[in-house]
């Protein structure tokens, strides 16, 4: 094997000029020669223990190694398998070459030897196969340097070493059968083959093929389940790898030793109380098992995802859902982290499953005095310190009134307001209530900190029961809340309250005194979030928040006030667009005409529909692209498993915690539907601009008196008549001046806010007049191609009619000379009809000219013919002549010739 040639130029820049790192060099080369060349096996051993020993401390000494030293080293694992000594001692120098010297400190563009060196092996696939070779060996060791010699090459160069294992035959297989070895070789052969079957799915599959969950729940087993240390851990990250995002493995799993030995980790062994950081990790991977198993494959249609259903029937068939519950909502002594995975899993166990909903609306927890477990999950959302746990037993509230009408009007059938001495009872007591009437008392609590961050999560939990369900928000309307005391007012609607509490939450300050809105922003996203839901395709719920005039003045506030966030103001507005596409009111203060013309009075409506944009392009929106969710592994174990809430009160830990958290609560399908309601909003503000409403019917007959009426009453109802009429005039001069104003104006209010608003209005303007300039532009462009166009058909039909009309003319004139030779010939014609001599003459010379040709051709025919008859008689003559020689008599032949013929006898006398 060549290793050296391909590292020439590396080691020369490393080591630069001769004397630069020359004793490490000198020495290394020394040693690889007493190992290639020595003579005595002692000898050779101890140059193998020296040379182990510096590689393992010096960068220089293992640059030099890769540079000399894997030719040698591998002739000895190849040729030397007799000596235990020597094969030891190779792969344990080769393990110190491809290891980091963490306490050898040098810069970052630094060549790092341990990184080089794992190239340069795994570039050779015979390398590879040699070490796997090396499995089968006898001797501990052996296998255990191969072992972690593998390991150094596949965090290294992982996709390499993958292909050349795939490449050998029964390469993954020898890596198995080391998972029923002794312990440590066990170990090590877990934790290599959790690193190859990260995003490899072929080598996924083979793995599997060979047993891999057999021997993997066997050692968590033979470990003591969650209760074991890090190679359940292991086991678990490796059992995780072959499931994710494989749906073949998954149903092999289920078919053959079934989800059993996986729920059986979930249970809690030995002492109930102790949760150490490693059975926390422990149980965490096994929760994101269950995870990866009911999330199915993003790919798949999720109607379709017929392996999802099974698993999610098969695993609540098992009673995993009793487990869960445990660790989620019964052990409030479990870790944090342990409790949001529980009740994530919860929820994504129920979401969309009609039998797995029934089940948890029909479980009850408790030994003595037992309870629903949707009222315990309300608890754990109302009472806990923790933010992450409300938002993960949250979630469990929204996969179950996702698509479940039923599931909805279950609770909101339980939302009954109770009286005064209820509402103020000790929060002990709330075992013994309703879901609804726990739900109810936490939306009405009075307005402290502590209180109104309470009601905020209600507040979640009812936006859940509502939402896209009808019925429902019908049903939640119509609670009336007491007064704390009877004397100070009538009872007002749950709704009301909810935007007074809104209201409230933007005065309040913190322990610091500064405004709650940077600690607790997500307590008003929250109840503007319900506003949204509840005011969605329900006009009554829009007339109901409409009654109180205040409401839309505080939302108008709202949305132009510069110190809440683009996010508060950009779910203000879409509430002020729901109260203008959603609003059946007939009265003309608070129909959608009088809407839409407080919007652009008040904010104008450029500047409103900047909100909009401002809106969209906020984190609430971007976030939906996030990172994927976090894999448990190794490197990331800790972190996961000490997961605590941050001080409210830090803003360096509230900024980074607030990303994640409100995404949790804007989930994509509430964005898309924030989305379709800004379009439905333009397009309702257009449709009322361009048809504005008719406060007056004009009938013709009330400009004619009424039979029976006085002058008097006449003219009295007609002044009534022109005077709607000009509140009508006005009424659009009003509104036709307000949108001119906006659309015009380049400065603003004295507020830094609208002067930004006009700013950006005038952006947009520009835009539009640019958009425009370049349409006319392009227009202008098409009518000059077509005027060049219309000119060169011009040109041509020219040249044409040209070239018609001398043909006219000639056509003219040959017409004109068939006239005059037709009018000639007529006048010929009537001559010879009325016998007019004249003619005679021309006859008599036709016809001598006549008899003159016909004489002619006579002669012509006639000498033809004599020359004819000279030719005939020399050939008579002739042949006379020879018929004498012969003795005939020639008169006696010719006798009778002439009379044949016909011919005269006085011609044949002649002849």
């Amino acid at each position: 094997m060549d290793l050296v040639s391909g590292y020439k130029g590396v080691v020369g820049l490393v080591f630069g000029n001769e004397n630069s790192a020359a004793n490490e060099d000198s020495y290394v080369e020394r040693v690889l020669d007493r190992i290639s060349n020595g003579q005595l096996a002692e000898d050779r051993r101890t140059a193998m223990v020296e040379l182990q020993s510096v590689v393992a401390e010096s960068r220089a000494a293992q640059l030099a190694f890769g540079a000399m030293g894997f030719p040698v080293l591998m002739s000895v694992l190849k040729e030397e398998r007799d000596d235990v000594e020597m094969v030891r001692g190779a792969l344990e120098t080769l393990v110190s070459a491809l290891t980091p010297l963490d306490h050898a400190k040098g810069s970052r563009d630094e060549v790092q030897p341990a990184l080089m060196n794992s190239d340069l092996l795994s570039r050779e696939s015979d390398s590879i196969s040699l070490l796997l070779s090396l499995l089968s060996e006898e001797d501990f060791y052996v296998r255990y340097y191969t072992l972690q010699l593998l390991t150094a090459l596949l965090t290294s160069s992982p996709t390499r070493l993958q292909e050349a294992i795939l490449s050998i035959p029964r390469g993954i297989t020898r890596l198995m059968d080391m998972l029923m070895d002794r312990e440590v070789i066990r170990n090590e052969a877990l934790l290599l083959l959790t690193y190859l079957t990260r995003e490899a799915e072929e080598i996924q599959k083979i793995v599997v093929f060979e047993g891999a969950f057999e021997k993997v729940f066997s050692i968590i087993k033979e470990e003591g389940g969650s209760d074991g240390g890090v190679v359940v851990q292991d086991c678990l990250e490796l059992l995780n790898n072959l499931l994710r995002k494989n749906a073949s493995n998954q149903v092999l799993l289920r078919e053959t030793m079934g989800f059993d030995p996986l729920i059986s980790i979930l249970r809690s062994r030995g002492g109930t109380y102790s949760f150490t950081q490693q059975k926390t990790v422990n149980l965490l991977g096994a929760l994101e098992t269950i995870n990866l198993l009911i999330m199915g494959d993003p790919k798949v249609d999720p109607g379709k995802d017929g392996n999802k259903l099974t698993n999610k029937t098969t695993l609540v068939q098992k009673k995993v859902l009793d487990h869960l519950l445990l660790l989620g909502v019964e052990s409030q002594w479990a870790p944090v982290p342990v409790r949001c995975a529980a009740l994530q899993c919860i929820g994504n166990l129920i979401s969309e499953h009609p039998k797995n909903l029934d089940a948890i609306a029909t479980k009850l927890l408790g030994d003595n005095v037992q309870e629903p477990a949707l009222n315990s999950i309300l608890r754990i959302i109302l009472r806990t310190s923790s933010t992450q746990e409300f938002f993960a037993a949250d979630y469990v509230f929204k996969c179950f009134c996702e698509k479940n009408s039923d599931g909805q009007t279950m609770l909101a059938s339980t939302l009954i307001p109770q009286p005064q001495s209820m509402i103020y009872a000790p929060l002990e007591e709330d075992v013994n209530m309703s879901f609804g009437s726990m739900l109810l008392r936490s939306l009405t609590l009075s307005e402290n900190d502590g209180d109104l961050e309470t009601c905020c999560r209600a507040a979640s939990v009812l936006s859940h029961v509502i939402k896209n369900n009808n019925q429902c928000k019908e049903r939640v309307l119509k609670i009336k809340l007491e007064a704390p005391m009877p004397s100070l007012g009538d009872p007002e609607p749950l709704m009301h309250r909810m935007v007074k509490y809104l209201a409230v939450a933007s005065s309040m300050k913190n322990r610091n005194g500064k405004s709650a809105l940077n600690s607790n922003s997500y307590v008003q996203l929250i109840i503007l979030k319900l506003l949204i839901i509840w005011l969605a395709d329900c006009p009554s719920a829009v007339q109901c928040f409409l009654d109180s005039r205040p409401h839309l003045t505080y939302l108008l506030e709202l949305v132009a006030d510069s110190s809440v966030t683009v996010s508060m103001r950009g779910l203000a507005a879409v509430i002020l667009g729901e109260c203008v596409i959603y609003n059946k009111s007939s009265d003309h203060e608070k129909d959608a005409f009088s809407i839409v013309d407080t919007i652009s009075q008040k904010v104008g409506l450029t500047s409103y529909f900047l909100k909009f944009d401002e809106l969209q392009k906020s984190f609430l929106f971007a976030s939906k692209s996030s990172e994927p969710r976090k894999v448990l592994t190794r490197s990331t174990a800790a972190s996961m498993a000490e997961i605590e809430d941050v001080d409210e009160d830090d803003p360096s830990s509230q900024k980074d915690e607030e990303l994640p958290i409100l995404s949790s609560v804007f989930d994509s399908h509430f964005i898309n539907t924030v989305k379709k309601l800004e379009a439905d909003v333009r397009e309702s503000i257009v449709v009322i601009y361009s048809q504005p409403k008719s406060k007056v019917a004009v009938v013709p007959a009330e400009l004619e008196q009424r039979k029976g009426e006085t002058d008097g009453e006449y003219i009295k109802r007609l002044k009534v008549f022109v005077e709607k009429q000009c509140t009508e005039i006005q009424d659009l001069l009003s509104r036709n001046a307000t949108l001119a104003e906006d659309l015009s104006r380049c400065g603003g209010n004295d507020s830094s806010s609208e002067q930004r608003a006009s700013g950006s209005s005038n952006r947009v303007q520009l835009e539009t007049l640019q958009r425009d300039l370049q349409e006319t532009s392009k227009r202008l462009e098409l009518l000059k191609e077509e005027k060049v166009k219309i000119e060169s058909d011009a040109s041509y039909y020219k040249n044409l009619a040209s070239k018609m009309e001398s043909d006219l003319k000639s056509l003219s004139d040959a017409y004109n000379s068939l006239e005059q030779a037709n009018f000639h010939l007529e006048k010929e014609a009537k001559a010879m009809k009325s016998g007019e001599h004249s003619i005679s003459p021309d006859i008599e010379a036709i016809k001598a000219e006549a008899r003159e040709e016909a004489q002619k051709e006579s002669e012509t025919e006639l000498n033809d013919l004599l020359v004819c008859l000279g030719q005939e008689q020399s050939r008579v003559e002739r042949l006379s002549a020879r018929l004498i020689e012969l003795g005939e008599d020639v008169d006696k032949l010719l006798e009778g010739i002439g009379d044949d013929l016909g011919m005269p006898e006085d011609d044949e006398d002649e002849d």
